[in-house]
C-alpha cells in the first residue's frame, strides 16, 4: 500500500502536526483552501467513510471528540469553522485514506459545503 497519509503517520513525510494522540492525527494542509485548513486523519489507513463498520466506528467519535480542542489549538472555535469529508471520485477524494478538513479563519463561501 502506498498511502501518503500512511506515510505522514509514520514519520516518513513530514508534516506540520496540529494534535495527535494514539488514534488521531491532525496537520496543517499543504494546499490550503482558508487561513486555517487542518486535515484530521485516523492513524489507522481506513480507506473512506464506506469503510466505517461497528469494529471501527469508534475512530468517528474520537475525532469528532477531537475537533473543539483542534478548532482551539488553530484560535478559531469563536469564530466558526467547517467540518467537510469527500468520497470517491464523484465526492473529490484526492487521498484513499479517511479524513476531514478543517476549515476557517475567515467567513467561508456559502457554496463550499
Amino acid at each position: 500500500m502506498n498511502c501518503v497519509f500512511c506515510e505522514i503517520v509514520n514519520g516518513k513525510i513530514p508534516s506540520q502536526k496540529v494534535f495527535e494522540n494514539d488514534k488521531i492525527l491532525a496537520f496543517k494542509d499543504i494546499s490550503p483552501m482558508a487561513p486555517v485548513h487542518v486535515v484530521i486523519i485516523p492513524k489507522e489507513h481506513i480507506e473512506s467513510v464506506n469503510q466505517i463498520n461497528d469494529a471501527n466506528s469508534s475512530i468517528i467519535t474520537e475525532i469528532f471528540n477531537k475537533i473543539p480542542k483542534i478548532a482551539q489549538i488553530m484560535g478559531v472555535e469563536e469564530s466558526g469553522y467547517r467540518i467537510i469529508t469527500n468520497y470517491g471520485d464523484d465526492g473529490c477524494q484526492s487521498v484513499k485514506h479517511m479524513h476531514f478538513h478543517l476549515l476557517g479563519g475567515k467567513k467561508l463561501p456559502e457554496n463550499l459545503a
